[in-house]
């Protein structure tokens, strides 16, 4: 492993938090690398389309959206290198107490301030079955994998924005999809919900939670359990999409910085972490309510901050 030059800022993470705070800090002058273990772009590239990000009154698709956002940080300078960060450690060999060290699976990055825009995960049921049928009618991706449910009852569990939109998405392919939901109010946007109730193919089933997933070699139904009284019943099905919530990718600051009980990364108004020098934005951050625009924000407001830091202007650190 070798140890590149050291830079002003490394960015953990390119998607519209990472990619929005590069364009501020190379704007600023400051030598920007962005790590991104995979395609630059972040989980929104695994949606359809993008409604209600400003100045895109028809809508967007989220790659072109991504992809200017791409082209626009690299146009200011950042450097965007595909790695994973494993690590956070002081820059001791620097000489300076202030530095850090991104230590990723290809090589380690000093710098004298990161911002971690991680982003998150797809949370699971935690089904014994789950892991076993990823791919197999199992998923967590609704325009990934939505095709090849073409003329097929499949079912979608969560209530959330998320959950509607790919329930209402994947009615373009499967014959009748069913929407699980653990209450009897959904949560998502009103629009989404209208949507939901005025689409023929979309059945409702309240109250209810899968249980189990049937099904060896692949999906063959799942059984549902009633939440009020505990009942069970069984319902076919080929695919289950998932879509409860994500978890925050913060497994590795996790020894390093504050985190809340959910395991997102606590910051001030600053977006400055627990640590000097440290700054996150976007999912992976506390409160974050998983939107592009709100993640660009947090990486605007936190590229500026790391500006202000590295100038001496120490924003507050979170306690």
């Amino acid at each position: 492993m070798s140890v590149r030059e050291r830079s002003d800022v490394v960015i953990i993470g390119a998607g519209p938090a990472g990619l929005s705070a590069a364009i501020y800090t190379g704007r600023a002058r400051l030598s920007t690398v962005v790590l991104e273990k995979g395609i630059p772009g972040g989980q929104i590239l695994i949606t359809d389309w993008i409604e209600n990000y400003p100045g895109f009154p028809d809508g967007v698709a989220p790659f072109e959206l991504m992809e200017g956002f791409q082209k626009q940080a690299v146009h200011f300078g950042a450097e965007i290198v595909t790695d994973e960060a494993r690590e956070i450690v002081s820059d001791a060999d620097s000489g300076n107490s202030k530095g850090w060290v991104v230590r990723g699976e290809k090589d380690d990055y000093p710098a004298r301030a990161v911002i971690i825009a991680a982003g998150a995960r797809y949370r699971r049921l935690g089904l014994a079955e789950e892991g076993r049928l990823v791919g197999r009618g199992v998923s967590y991706c609704a325009t990934c994998d939505g095709a090849f449910f073409r003329d097929r009852e499949i079912a979608v569990v969560g209530g959330g924005d998320t959950a509607l939109m790919e329930a209402v998405y994947l009615t373009k392919f499967a014959s009748r999809v069913r929407l699980v939901h653990r209450r009897d109010k959904l949560r998502g946007a009103k629009i989404l919900q209208e949507r939901i109730f005025d689409n023929p193919k979309i059945t409702v089933e309240w109250n209810s939670v899968i249980d189990r997933i049937l099904g060896d070699d692949h999906v063959e139904g799942i059984v549902l359990r009633d939440t009020r009284d505990g009942s069970l019943r069984e319902v076919k099905v080929e695919g289950v999409f998932i879509s409860v919530g994500m978890d925050p990718q913060s497994d590795f600051v996790k020894r390093l910085l504050s985190l809340n009980d959910w395991n997102e990364i606590r910051v001030d108004e600053h977006m400055a972490a627990s640590r000097p020098g440290i700054f996150a934005a976007g999912d992976v951050v506390e409160g974050a309510p998983h939107q592009v625009a709100t993640a660009a924000g947090t990486g605007v407001t936190a590229a500026l901050s790391v500006v202000e830091y590295l100038e001496g202007a120490t924003p507050p650190i979170y306690p």
